[in-house]
């Protein structure tokens, strides 16, 4: 097969794997990883002398890797499991994709790897190629997308309560200081570990804020011009901060909602668009930014009920959404307004973007990053006008004017397969694989019978 019929950015030169093992002998072990629609990387871990096979030709790994749920459990409506007889496919590294993996010791790395089918093309499904087909579109209107991934999580204690519940670790403190200084001070020793391993994995990661509750901080992923890269960066991110908080004895969740009582842990995304020679196509004295970006507004209001499965995958994602608590209940705009959906910070002209408040933490970076700027490339292409900007209240505007987004799981993967614009944009068969598999986790979710309904219906009903 010609290479040409392989996107750039999907396998990496065999000599790349060589150079490193040449320039890193001491390490033995390697964990290659893909990550599927559920965004839960998953894959092998393999000897130092099977590395060069797997630049050279891949490592197979099961067709249903693709379509498991949240757990791991095989999804067996997608037709991948039995009906394809789980045939395999190849898991090849993507540049720049191997790296140390400090966490789990000196003599260990990982491979960061895309899925191909046996005649090397790249697999349709694979969150990485939706997300190329996405910036396909950008690339053929001489446009470029420029993204950050701006993540909030919970450090919690390693070991839950004796009725399951979550904790925070020993020894922090549970009162509520947004923007604390002590409460980073007392994660000090995993955030030296955490920025240590995101400089040896080339992990642009930034500074870190105490965030609205206790355990909670956010840390920042820097702009790039490369979105693939960037949604990269955010998936290697999340696992690093997984691995390296084990090691405190305590637990990163980037669950969207732990505690019903706290702050949820959202992925805010902040997108520009550049043209060829690199101008910022949303940069304008005016706060509110250019036309483009003002379109660019508008795709992404028009599209957002219809893209809340990708942004809010999960039956826990729902319950972060509520008024007066920073994660938006309506497709609002604003500038300066942290109350709304769609927010233009402050700051100088060349700087003007957009920040997309709505997506949780629980979301698969590459598939909320396809659908955002499938939205923004759609209100560029058809000069959506997104209305005029709330002022104030965020949350009191969208109930005046009767505004709202989905409220629950199902209705959003109900609207989500029934938009046209996020199938032409990510791919029918991406979008009735991803319901399946939602509706798979749906029936297997609301299967189980839980503490509360004893609770509330034991007695009472």
């Amino acid at each position: 097969m010609s290479s040409d019929a392989i996107p750039a950015g999907f396998v990496a030169d065999p000599a790349e794997g060589r150079a490193f093992l040449a320039a890193n002998p001491h390490i033995a072990l390697f964990d290659i990883f893909y990550t599927g629609l559920s965004g839960v990387p998953r894959g092998k871990r393999l000897r130092r002398h099977e590395l060069e096979a797997v630049y050279d030709y891949g490592r197979f790994l099961p067709g249903s890797i693709q379509v498991v749920d949240i757990t791991g459990r095989d999804c067996e409506d997608t037709g991948l499991v039995w009906e394809d007889g789980d045939a395999d496919r190849r898991a090849r590294p993507v540049p720049g994709g191997i790296v140390p993996a400090p966490w789990l010791g000196d003599d260990v790395g990982q491979v960061m790897c895309s899925l191909h089918e046996l005649d090397g093309t790249v697999c349709e499904l694979d969150p990485r190629a939706v997300l190329q087909r996405v910036i396909d579109r950008f690339t053929a209107d001489g446009l470029t997308p420029v993204v950050a991934c701006e993540l909030e999580f919970y450090l919690v204690d390693g070991r839950r309560g004796r009725d399951g519940s979550v904790r925070l670790p020993r020894g922090m403190a549970t009162a509520t200081e947004v923007y604390g200084l002590p409460q980073v001070e007392e994660a000090s020793p995993f955030l030296r570990d955490l920025w240590a391993a995101s400089d040896a994995q080339g992990i642009p990661l930034e500074g870190v804020i105490s965030e609205c509750a206790p355990g909670q901080l956010e840390l920042t992923l820097k702009h790039k011009g490369d979105a693939l890269r960037a949604a990269d960066d955010a998936v290697a991110y999340k696992r690093a901060a997984k691995g390296v908080a084990k090691n405190h004895g305590c637990d990163v969740t980037f669950m969207a909602k732990p505690w019903s009582d706290r702050a949820g842990s959202g992925l805010h995304l902040h997108v520009s668009v550049n043209d060829a020679e690199g101008r910022n196509l949303f940069a304008d004295e005016d706060v509110h930014g250019t036309p483009m970006l003002r379109h660019a507004i508008g795709g992404m209001g028009a599209l957002l009920a219809e893209s809340m499965a990708i942004f809010a995958p999960n039956a826990n994602s729902y319950r972060r959404f509520k008024a007066n608590s920073y994660a938006p209940t309506a497709p609002t705009w604003g500038v300066n307004n942290r109350t709304v959906a769609l927010r233009v910070p402050a700051g100088l002209p060349h700087t003007r973007h957009i920040e997309h408040r709505v997506a949780g933490a629980d979301a698969n970076p590459y598939l909320a990053l396809a659908a955002l700027l499938a939205a923004v490339h759609h209100g560029i292409t058809h000069r959506i006008d997104p209305g005029p900007p709330v002022t104030g209240d965020g949350y009191a505007a969208a109930s005046a004017a009767g505004s709202s987004l989905p409220t629950n799981w199902f209705d959003a993967v109900r609207l989500f397969e029934q938009s046209q614009v996020l199938r032409d944009y990510l791919g029918d068969r991406t979008v009735d694989m991803f319901a399946i598999v939602k509706r798979t986790e749906q029936a297997r979710f609301f299967e189980q019978v839980m503490p509360l309904d004893y609770d509330w219906y034991l007695h009472n009903a």
